[in-house]
């Protein structure tokens, strides 16, 4: 599915359908279908301690979410919506929908089968995943559940170099198309909630799977991490931060990989310009899904003056407080040109492994399409600026 046509389909439709015949049946959806409920189970059903760990800083996850309501969509009539195609086409490859899974690490804390009961649903209906480098399960591992389904590899950059190499070129071995590289996280922020459980699940050796593969990694132990894993988790510790990072040490990177880089984490319309200058093949604005910077800037706020500058040179792409249909609308009318799905499909993840992943992107898929025909558009393509106004003006 990297580079033939993606064949539209009626997910609207179709969704309904399935969920009203199984109500002729007696039965209905397994999961909530409203973003707040699935919330709200999946917390219940979590331990505290991964409830804290997938949350944030409450103040900017709220900006996000708010950031939503600023805008309207403004539906037109009559514009002839019977077919429609959600399809995008990113770095050369074609998505059946403008979605991407985003890179949620340790997912191993919410379901047993972590990010391979998300590939498998992810590959189900040919959404690309971008997996963590703090993954429960090795990059190796999740790329064979994905098989032709693109994916990219999200890398933190750490004070190793030669790990950070080695971890690239595995991934661009094991079929990973693109290397996302998150930029926000040089360090970790204050996160209340994980403070006030104590708890951070690599002193566990949680989400170490990239780590206890590699070969670099094994290399710079004095005992193999099966004889001594104190020492394995205390060296990993020791190199993941790396607070001391520049734009000029993207050049070091580039030398590793053929693949195309894209940056996360951009939020400033300088900073934007700085990656065009260091030849980045794209950008995501995001905020770390509010989980870094306390009162920090809504992502969907920052959207629009980065769009303006990129210029489409390069994708732009959007994550930080998508949870429905009508919000990739709004994302992709403001500039980007696909969106990350993260906590939705997490809190699937926690309440039914792989079979919730996929509920959650069914529903996603949708929600999506219904509300692009309703809005009078029967491609992403056609959605840009006029087609919201800012919620005040109404």
């Amino acid at each position: 599915m990297s580079n033939e046509q993606v064949p539209s389909r009626s997910y609207g439709i179709e969704r309904q359908m399935q969920v009203y015949l199984a109500g002729l049946q007696g039965q209905k959806p397994t999961l909530p279908v409203s973003a707040e409920e699935l919330e709200r189970s999946a917390n219940a059903q979590m331990s505290d301690e991964a409830r804290g760990y997938l949350g944030g800083m409450a103040d900017t996850m709220q900006a996000n979410r708010a950031a939503f309501s600023h805008w309207s969509i403004v539906p037109r009539m009559l514009r002839g919506v019977a077919q429609r195609d959600l399809s995008v086409s990113i770095l050369g490859q074609r998505f059946p929908a403008p979605i991407l899974l985003a890179p949620i690490g340790v997912l191993g804390i919410l379901h047993p089968e972590g990010e391979s009961a998300v590939a498998r649903a992810a590959a189900s209906q040919g959404i690309p995943q971008i997996l963590s480098t703090v993954s429960s399960h090795s990059m190796e591992e999740v790329a064979q559940q994905l098989g032709a389904t693109p994916h990219w590899f999200q890398l933190y950059w750490s004070r190793d170099p030669e790990l950070n190499a080695s971890f690239v070129q595995r991934a661009e071995r094991a079929g990973y198309s693109a290397i996302v590289v998150t930029l926000d996280t040089l360090m970790l922020s204050w996160r209340e909630q994980d403070i006030q459980n104590a708890y951070l699940p690599f002193l566990l050796g949680q989400g170490l799977s990239n780590y206890l593969s590699d070969p670099v990694f094994r290399k710079s132990l004095a005992q193999p991490p099966e004889e001594d894993t104190f020492s394995a988790i205390r060296r990993f510790i020791d190199i993941f931060l790396n607070p001391a990072l520049t734009w000029d040490d993207l050049a070091t990177l580039r030398k590793t990989t053929k693949l195309p880089i894209l940056l996360k984490g951009i939020m400033h319309p300088e900073d934007a310009n700085k990656a065009l200058d260091y030849g980045a093949d794209g950008i995501i604005v995001s905020n770390h899904g509010g989980r870094q910077v306390g009162g920090g800037r809504a992502a969907l706020d920052a959207l629009p003056e980065i769009a303006q500058v990129v210029q489409n040179r390069i994708p732009v792409l959007f994550d930080s407080g998508i949870r429905r249909g009508p919000d990739i609308i709004k994302a992709l009318s403001l500039g980007a040109q696909a969106v990350l799905l993260g906590r939705p499909y997490a809190w699937g993840l926690a309440l039914n492994g792989e079979e919730g992943v996929r509920e959650v992107l069914l529903n996603l898929l949708a929600d999506l399409d219904l509300t692009l025909a309703l809005s009078g558009h029967t491609t992403p393509k056609q959605l840009d600026r006029p087609t919201l106004v800012r919620s005040s003006t109404l």
